[in-house]
C-alpha cells in the first residue's frame, strides 16, 4: 500500500502528559518520546502519533472524533483500564459483529474498545 494521502499520525490533548504516559505505557504498552516540556510522541500503537499540552479534552459529545482500539479480551482490557485510572463511559454492548465499550483516559479523552471474540467465561476461585 503506497503511503501517501493515508492516515499517518494522530494528536490528542492533554492537561497531565504523565498521565497520559502512565495511563497508556500501562495499559496498551506504548512507548513515548518527549519534545519539551509540552508534547510527548508514542509508538508502538499501531498508528503513531502524539499528545500536546492542553486543557480541552476529546470527546464524541463535543463532536470529536473517536478513536477504537481492538482486543482479544475485551474483559480483561476493560479491567486494565479501570486499574489504570481510566473511567468507563459507556458499558459493553453488542452489535452486529462483535461487542464494544467506550472509556475515556485520566485526561478526559473519551475512545472505545471493540472485539469480535466470543465472551470469556473465567473460573474465579
Amino acid at each position: 500500500m503506497k503511503n501517501n494521502e493515508k492516515i499517518n499520525y494522530v494528536e490528542f490533548p492533554a492537561k497531565d502528559l504523565d498521565a497520559a504516559r502512565n495511563f497508556f505505557g500501562t495499559v496498551f504498552s506504548w512507548e513515548f518520546t518527549d519534545y519539551g516540556p509540552e508534547y510527548t510522541a508514542f509508538f508502538n500503537a499501531g498508528l503513531n502519533g502524539g499528545f500536546y499540552k492542553s486543557d480541552l479534552s476529546s470527546t464524541t459529545d463535543n463532536g470529536s472524533t473517536l478513536v477504537v482500539f481492538y482486543s482479544e479480551d475485551i474483559e480483561e482490557t476493560k479491567s486494565n483500564i479501570k486499574k489504570a485510572g481510566g473511567k468507563i463511559v459507556k458499558p459493553v454492548f453488542e452489535f452486529p459483529g462483535g461487542r464494544r465499550f467506550h472509556f475515556t483516559d485520566p485526561n478526559g479523552n473519551e475512545y472505545a474498545v471493540w472485539s469480535d471474540k466470543k465472551r470469556i467465561i473465567r473460573n474465579v476461585d
